[in-house]
């Protein structure tokens, strides 16, 4: 395999992901696309805002090419956890087109850059934060998968809406009926397990 497929092979997981944690926002009140669902705090819309930094950091600031996006929720002084959820003076459309922005950086980045390139991590440590941009990327679509898949837990409980985008849901055929028997058969199954034990 070329440098050039293995980009492309790379970018195409990347964006696939990026596309399913967009896709987990369409249709919803800013209600739910900010609300908490999680004893952690997990929402959709920060989900999004994380991941973008997440790719202005790795695929730009590692590869000395800062994006000049602001982030004060990664300033030093910034409250704990500022990076995963949206504050009101945020809207969605500014989080979303923060997203596209970094999509694009990162992009750019790919596209400008040997797969084989040193990086250095600036919030890893000295001696420890060296990385070629295949890991980083590899790296990048790992944590977008990561948090595509809680943005499928997420939009569920909001309003039952799964799958894994909207050409392709990737679930067993079944309507609500066969839905609910399968549920409450794993929900027996779990609790003999449980005696059994």
């Amino acid at each position: 395999m070329n440098a050039s497929d293995a980009k492309a092979d790379l970018h195409e997981y990347l964006q696939s992901a990026r596309d399913a944690l967009l896709w987990k926002l369409e249709g919803l009140s800013e209600y739910d696309a900010r609300r908490p669902l999680t004893p952690t705090g997990t929402n959709l819309l920060g989900l999004v805002k994380h991941v973008a930094s997440v790719e202005l950091g790795y695929l730009g600031e590692t590869f000395g090419r800062p994006s000049g996006e602001p982030q004060p929720w990664l300033d030093e002084a910034a409250e704990t956890n500022a990076d995963m959820w949206a504050t009101a003076d945020e809207s969605r459309e500014d989080v979303v087109e923060l997203y596209r922005r970094a999509w694009a950086h990162a992009d750019a980045t790919i596209d400008a850059l040997a797969l084989d390139t040193i990086g250095r991590v600036p919030w890893w440590p000295d001696g420890r934060n060296e990385v070629s941009l295949h890991h980083a990327v590899v790296r990048v679509i790992a944590d977008t998968q990561r948090h595509a898949g809680h943005a499928d837990i997420v939009r569920e409980l909001i309003d039952g809406a799964v799958g894994m985008n909207e050409r392709k849901d990737s679930m067993a055929p079944g309507d609500a009926a066969w839905w609910e028997d399968y549920r409450r058969r794993l929900e027996r199954t779990a609790r003999e397990a449980d005696r059994d034990a």
